[in-house]
């Protein structure tokens, strides 16, 4: 956990902006994931586009019938069916790595369990997994299970610091558990959800649509007419 200042602050903007980003994203309803199916894409997903990981994971079921068999798989074959994620020669072991973990600690390749632990209990063991960093495991247990975990990716990432909700110079881990401190717990799915929406048609990277965004009257960003931005880089998944 972090110490974070301006809290109070933190949350007003929250509460200031999250009713225009639901009238204009709408409200998300959780829809539970199979979450040996999120821990697995979400591994894929790390430094590349949805479309790379979505191609690398559509390929890796459609080659294999069980999790045993991905586990099993000759590593140098895990590789060549997962490429289209980029970065397989990492995310194969990777993933055969945690399989390994899993079925030796479970006996079965099932991660189930984690939702009935604490949160911060579970996320650290997912972090333990080899190539799990503090956002797989946040996506995993807010997608999987449903819990008060926030995952701050690349798009909450750069929104969060320009809108003012995060700090300028934090970290992406501490990112986290600052998401978590300022958004309602019972909000962070739909919230996560919202700001990536927004971060991908209007808060863009570079030329970010200003005049076009419902919440620059609230916006760090926007009232300083900054001319730079908070660029989201690669950061531990």
């Amino acid at each position: 956990m972090i110490t974070l200042d301006n809290l109070e602050k933190r949350q007003h903007t929250y509460a200031q902006i999250a009713p225009h980003l639901e009238a204009l994203y709408g409200r998300k309803t959780f829809e539970p994931h199979d979450g040996m199916d999120e821990l697995v894409s979400c591994i894929l997903s790390q430094n590349t586009t949805d479309a790379n990981r979505d191609r690398g994971f559509f390929a890796l079921k459609d080659k294999y019938a069980s999790w045993s068999e991905v586990h099993h798989a000759p590593t140098q074959e895990l590789i060549e069916v997962v490429r289209p994620a980029g970065l397989a020669n990492s995310k194969a072991p990777n993933i055969q790595s945690s399989l390994e973990r899993i079925y030796t600690e479970r006996g079965e390749y099932n991660i189930d369990f984690l939702a009935d632990m604490p949160v911060n209990e579970a996320r650290q063991w997912l972090m333990s997994l080899k190539g799990v960093g503090p956002k797989t495991a946040s996506i995993v247990l807010c997608f999987g299970y449903g819990k008060a975990a926030f995952p701050v990716d690349t798009h909450v990432f750069r929104v969060g610091k320009r809108i003012g909700l995060l700090p300028p110079k934090i970290s992406i881990e501490n990112a986290h558990y600052a998401m978590e401190a300022i958004v309602p717990s019972g909000e962070y799915y739909s919230f996560h959800l919202q700001v990536i929406y927004h971060g991908r048609k209007i808060c863009k990277a570079r030329q970010p649509l200003c005049e076009s965004c419902p919440i620059k009257t609230f916006c760090d960003y926007y009232s300083l007419g900054d001319s730079t931005s908070p660029i989201e880089s690669d950061f531990d998944e």
